[in-house]
């Protein structure tokens, strides 16, 4: 976080690229009571803020039967500390799919309400299937809710044959247990069960901060209500083709890895990690052979591995940690540069035949139910997925030549090939039309989002948006990377309504 002095300096030397938009008009002072909204206590394990404030949001199962069947949403707020100071309502919309808005407010609300200085009411909800929302289920094997089957890595040699099988497996038992709440985990219902909680909390508007697959959600509500869209910030975008959404998102993990690779690479050979025993390699060209001649090792031979144990509890045996689960470990890495020094530690302790592997946490254990049928619920339901086996056989191999480091995993077969009855509803098409009111901003080194991809966003919101593009790595800018150029955009925009004239560059 940057001190006001520095910040104000870091402001007004953007001013210099900027224009003063007027800006458009928000809540002003707080609204009257919300409707349908009774604030309570958050439950502990939201590890809550003080003064945040939890409910719950009654919306339809499904908006085609508006007064049918209803379910609930969590919502959390955090009011602004400044009355006098308040504009109207920041939404903080998450990622995902299958992140919590209320676990992401309690993490990020104090750093974000200090940049705010009490211009908005923070606020965000478990979009439903998640978190303290209405939940659907698809009553998965234990086996199939790990995270390295729900993601589609190929076998050592490269074939399908098991993805295709668990696919098909998962795809069934989904149909059979889903059902209608199954049905209803999509974008265009995360957009709608937005706007009911801008009619609940008795906004005229909204200013919002998305991040990641949380960015197609805002661009998509934009889309949809750009007259209730106020101040918008995009953080992390992909392309939002709406002929391949989701499935254009994964495969772009692969160019992601690629381009955020040499970031590891640097810190992995720098002497400092010496004494650490986590220096790879002498030179950061060499750093890529390590990981990926222990990768091959390790599909020939798994080395054991062991599980973290919760606080105060000692660490048991785990599964086979293999050359695919490594690279799965490389992928979560990239996301931040606080990543690395684990991931080192891990290739060091597989390097050793005698070591002891501790696996990331996300690869120690099943998902619950209800996370995995989110994980797969909303990419299936949103958009329709080609179905051939041998046209995924062909994009996996290319794929594995091509992008080496994520193995043909992100131009893999999925649940979603033999999803029952397909999309649920059209893909929204963003475009153009509507208000110039978009701030996006995006790292040029994303593993996840790639800032090739970012750029279609760009170029489909044409002079709605200006992009702040940052010379960093990692997923996620805003407050996310210690970029005090990127944070002070987003900062200025959000409360006094100023975009950068055209796009520019956070060296």
């Amino acid at each position: 976080m940057t001190t006001n002095r520095a910040r104000k300096a870091l402001l007004l030397a953007l001013s210099a690229a900027a224009v003063a938009g007027a800006a458009l008009a928000g809540g002003g002072a707080a609204p009257a009571a919300a409707a349908g909204l009774t604030w309570g206590d958050c439950a502990p394990a939201v590890k809550p803020l003080p003064g945040q404030r939890c409910a719950t949001l009654s919306v339809p199962l499904d908006y085609a039967d508006p007064h049918g069947e209803q379910i609930g949403l969590a919502v959390s707020r955090l009011p602004s500390t400044r009355p006098e100071a308040r504009r109207g309502t920041l939404m903080v919309i998450p990622g995902g799919p299958g992140s919590s808005g209320v676990q992401r407010l309690a993490q990020k609300g104090a750093a974000l309400a200090e940049e705010m200085d009490g211009a908005y009411d923070l606020v965000a909800f478990d979009p439903r299937g998640i978190g303290g929302s209405a939940k659907a289920r698809c009553g998965l094997d234990e086996g199939d809710r790990w995270m390295m089957t729900l993601r589609s890595w190929p076998q050592a040699d490269g074939g399908i044959e098991e993805n295709v099988a668990r696919s098909k497996r998962i795809a069934e038992a989904c149909a059979r247990n889903g059902g209608a709440m199954l049905r209803g985990l999509t974008t265009a219902n995360q957009v709608r069960d937005m706007d009911r909680l801008r009619q609940a909390l008795g906004e005229r508007k909204l200013s919002a901060w998305s991040v990641s697959y949380g960015t197609y959600v805002a661009a998509a509500y934009a889309e949809k209500y750009p007259e209730r869209a106020d101040r918008w910030v995009l953080d992390s975008s992909n392309d939002p083709d709406p002929k391949r959404v989701a499935r254009g998102w994964l495969e772009g993990m692969a160019r992601g890895a690629e381009d955020r690779l040499p970031d590891f690479a640097a810190w992995a050979v720098h002497p400092d990690r010496a004494d650490a025993g986590l220096r790879l390699a002498e030179r950061p060209e060499d750093v890529r052979a390590v990981i990926m001649d222990l990768a091959a090792r390790l599909d020939r031979e798994p080395h054991a591995s062991v599980l973290p144990g919760a606080p105060g509890e000692p660490a048991k045996p785990g599964p086979p940690l293999t050359g695919s689960m490594l690279l799965q470990a490389l992928q979560l890495a990239l996301y931040s540069d606080g990543f690395f020094p684990s991931f080192a530690q891990l290739v060091t302790e597989a390097s050793d035949p005698q070591g002891e592997p501790v696996l990331p946490r996300e690869l120690a254990g099943a998902m619950p139910d209800d996370a995995a049928a989110i994980t797969v619920g909303v990419i299936c339901n949103d958009v329709n997925w080609p179905a051939s086996v041998p046209a995924y056989e062909r994009a996996v191999a290319k794929d594995r030549e091509r992008f080496p480091l994520t193995a043909g995993m992100p131009a893999n077969i999925t649940p979603c090939s033999f999803w029952k009855g397909g999309a649920v509803e059209k893909p929204v098409r963003i475009t153009d039309r509507g208000p110039s009111n978009i701030l996006m901003i995006q790292n040029l080194r994303d593993p996840s989002t790639p800032y090739s991809k970012g750029l279609r966003m760009r170029a489909a919101l044409g002079e709605r948006a200006r992009l702040v593009s940052v010379d960093h790595g990692g997923h996620g800018v805003y407050l996310g990377n210690g970029n005090a150029c990127g944070d002070a955009a987003v900062t200025r925009y959000l409360t006094e309504g100023v975009r950068p004239s055209e796009d520019v560059l956070c060296r």
